[in-house]
């Protein structure tokens, strides 16, 4: 799943910026393997998982209060995971099987955005390039919650604050792996998911990350958008506890 590019920064480029575009085939509706429960995990056969992975476990009953710590150890340091059940069941689950199943473990944050109203890390591709994501998608928890962004007078942008964990998408109802990890408060319409936060050791290594920028390219020697100057792996991904 490729991630969109963009050409200006306006309200309405930036609202699209954390997507994953999918491949050109589809597979038909009629092929795909669904899973029971309310979630609904869905294969993507168009789209295969780069890494061997199963389909979430998906209870009639899936647990839907409480939070859940997750660490990620990176080569910028560790960062602390608060997965919030309540906001989000869904993906709460899904992000814990992933975890469970290594999917995260050695894999690279491809995308780092430096607009002056989006400032994100995105990771969760396997192949480190923005394409791929575990070979099924499943539903949005959009956020209700979330405030108005302060100039936006038709309240139609919110803020995403800093230290919110949500998830990248490629359209309505197509999360996958890909997530985003926000380092300063950004402006955008309430298309993500949010499931989390990161803590504050965490905030203090993508702020490393950010200040040193994006990789210059031929085409844009001072680029806004695309990979970290910084690179940062993620090492583990796992649950702390039960």
């Amino acid at each position: 799943m490729r991630v969109t590019t963009v050409i200006a920064c306006s309200a309405l480029t930036i609202a699209g910026l954390l997507t994953t575009a999918p491949t050109a085939s589809a597979a038909p509706v009629a092929d795909a393997v669904t899973t029971s429960g309310p979630c609904q995990y869905t294969a993507t056969p168009d789209d295969p998982s780069p890494r061997p992975v199963s389909l979430p476990p998906d209870p009639v009953n899936t647990p839907n209060k409480g939070i859940v710590k997750v660490v990620l150890a990176t080569n910028q340091g560790p960062m602390l995971l608060s997965l919030d059940r309540a906001k989000a069941p869904c993906t709460v689950q899904s992000f814990l099987h992933l975890a469970r199943s290594r999917f995260y473990d050695f894999t690279t944050c491809h995308r780092l955005t430096l607009y002056s109203t989006l400032k994100v890390l995105q990771c969760g591709d396997p192949t480190g390039t923005g394409e791929r994501g575990p070979g099924y998608s499943y539903k949005d928890e959009l956020p209700t919650d979330l405030p108005n962004w302060p100039t936006d007078p038709t309240g139609t942008s919110k803020v995403y604050a800093r230290g919110t964990l949500a998830m990248a998408n490629a359209g309505p109802n197509t999360n996958g792996s890909q997530f985003f990890l926000v380092f300063a408060d950004s402006r955008l319409r309430p298309n993500y998911t949010v499931f989390g936060t990161v803590d504050r050791l965490g905030l203090r290594a993508l702020d490393r990350v950010a200040a040193a920028g994006v990789q210059p390219t031929p085409e844009d020697p001072a680029p806004v958008d695309g990979t970290p100057v910084r690179t940062t792996n993620i090492l583990i991904a796992r649950q702390l506890g039960h």
